[in-house]
């Protein structure tokens, strides 16, 4: 899941993304309105974390951009004001949930993840495919009856293709989803991560290689 992270307060902002990658998401950090604007206009994001009283360009300025844009793209907005009125504007301009500060950070993960659902087909909160069961929310992966443990690039890497159910998903797009914008995209990084966790899910192998194209999760 890619999530771009927009609030003023930088050390708020940089702990949040911080903790957001811990979870195995990738995570974009701006502290303007302005940067933003640009950030959505560039990257595809499952979420935005977006902060609505911010410099240059207000909050609400953004969420509406996001909407006209028509993007799949969920926005969580957070305040420090906690008033209904505030809650029920931003929902009607287009914020998908709204969250006041402080906040717990395990509240603010869950509704990450569920609005990260939500951009994308529905599918179970656990994903099974090929023997491989994933549960996003525990961030445990199993395969048949065996715990398999992954570093959050790998567990990224393996949630992407999950979700394709089957599709061939690019080295690009694993990348955009799995990776921050700070990432040299000329870089062996995802050759090297699948590798890596063909080797911890063990024989007979589950990722497939097409050739020219990227990487799939068979039956």
């Amino acid at each position: 899941m890619r999530v771009l992270v927009v609030e003023d307060e930088e050390l708020l902002a940089d702990a949040v993304a911080t903790g957001l990658r811990r979870e195995a998401m990738a995570v974009d950090v701006v502290y303007d309105g302005a940067a933003a604007r640009e950030r959505v206009d560039v990257n595809e994001y499952d979420v935005v974390v977006l902060d609505r009283d911010l410099p240059l360009l207000h909050g609400d300025d953004v969420c509406r951009h996001i909407v006209e844009l028509g993007l799949p793209t969920r926005v969580l907005m957070l305040t420090a004001s906690g008033d209904v009125s505030d809650r029920v504007e931003g929902l009607e301009i287009g914020a998908d949930d709204y969250l006041p500060k402080p906040f717990a950070f395990a509240e603010l993960v869950a509704r990450v993840r569920a609005l990260g659902r939500r951009a994308t087909t529905a599918l179970p909160p656990v994903l099974e495919r090929a023997g491989i069961r994933l549960d996003p929310n525990r961030r445990e992966v199993f395969r048949e009856e065996r715990r398999v443990q992954l570093a959050p690039k790998e567990f990224a890497v393996l949630e992407v293709l999950m979700r394709a159910e089957g599709s061939v998903v690019s080295a690009e797009q694993l990348l955009e989803k799995a990776w921050d914008e700070n990432t040299d995209p000329f870089t062996n990084v995802v050759r090297v991560t699948v590798m890596t966790l063909r080797r911890k899910l063990g024989e007979p192998p589950v990722i497939t290689t097409v050739p020219g194209s990227g990487y799939r999760i068979g039956q």
